[in-house]
């Protein structure tokens, strides 16, 4: 005979989704990765035309929550995969969705942590909570990163929220790992397409707060979760800097062009980003034997973004 906290337990299991994108995975992180979203949620995989696909499949298919894997044929970019299970999950009348990167990983219990962390924080918010994101640490060096707040110029990060020990006030969660509140997508809106990869989440939760909903980083939920590619170099091992290709660095500098000339992205961010991406590109530039190809990325990007009003 059921308990009637395990019927809790299961009203809550139901509605919660996971939307794990992949393109041409590694699958031994990504199976992990199913075997502990199994135990907690159902799940659904967006492919984007990934070479292999068929051939994981019945790997995939075989954990029990996993509803259907769309496969989109061709590399439709993040966000239009990340809008695809969104409405798949709306169209199953979810509540909450959490949206992942192929590669990472979860502490014990993350699915059930966030909702907790949700709706904990709820009890002290005058606002509306559009989304909740795990502390984030990177499983190379065990940085922990930060949550970060744009328009301060003291206590920019890690600032509590209202009587809380372990959420925060956020301007900005980054994909993996984050809980959507479902209800408030319409408002909101979808991601950006047009963005293909890049700053598809800055560019959401900057449009999030010009609405007025709050987003909330927790301590009670870990996500392992690196940031760009693997390298030797001291700056991107400690974490400082997050190197990509430059087929990559197009998208990143396409789109945090457009991001400046947008009225809702907060003004200590823009300053903030443009010393940035000066003295990143500069650094690429100087010490890349790919320097040509960044550079004409980069001087593409910059020029195209125009083209993303």
């Amino acid at each position: 005979m059921r308990t009637a906290l395990q019927d809790k337990d299961q009203i809550e299991y139901n509605k919660s989704c996971a939307i794990i994108v992949t393109y041409n995975p590694d699958i031994t992180p990504l199976l992990k990765l199913l075997r502990q979203l199994n135990k907690e949620t159902d799940f659904v995989v967006i492919d984007n035309g990934s070479l292999e696909i068929e051939r994981l499949a019945e790997s995939i298919t075989a954990y029990k929550n996993c509803q259907e894997i769309i496969q989109l044929g061709n590399n439709e970019g993040l966000a239009k995969a990340l809008n695809i299970g969104i409405k798949w999950a709306l169209d199953n009348e979810y509540e909450y969705v959490f949206l992942f990167d192929q590669d990472s990983g979860l502490c014990d219990l993350f699915v059930s942590r966030m909702i907790s962390a949700y709706k904990d924080a709820c009890q002290n918010s005058q606002n509306n909570i559009a989304a909740v994101g795990p502390r984030i640490i990177n499983p190379r060096t065990m940085r922990q990163t930060p949550f970060k707040l744009f328009n301060r110029l003291m206590l920019r990060s890690d600032m509590l929220f209202t009587n809380s020990h372990t959420h925060y006030i956020a301007d900005f969660l980054i994909t993996s790992g984050t809980l959507l509140v479902l209800r408030y997508i319409d408002e909101i809106g979808d991601m950006k397409e047009k963005y293909f990869i890049d700053n598809i989440d800055l560019e959401w939760c900057f449009r999030a707060k010009s609405k007025g909903f709050d987003l909330i980083g927790t301590d009670d939920a870990v996500l392992y979760h690196a940031i760009g590619e693997h390298s030797f170099n001291p700056l991107v091992r400690t974490g400082m800097i997050a190197q990509h290709n430059p087929a990559r660095t197009y998208y990143s500098s396409r789109n945090r062009t457009h991001l400046y000339s947008v009225t809702y992205c907060p003004l200590g961010w823009k300053i903030r980003d443009m010393v940035r991406f000066f003295f990143k590109s500069g650094w690429l530039l100087l010490s890349s034997h790919e320097r040509k190809q960044y550079w004409l990325n980069i001087r593409s990007g910059i020029k195209d973004a125009k083209y993303l009003n």
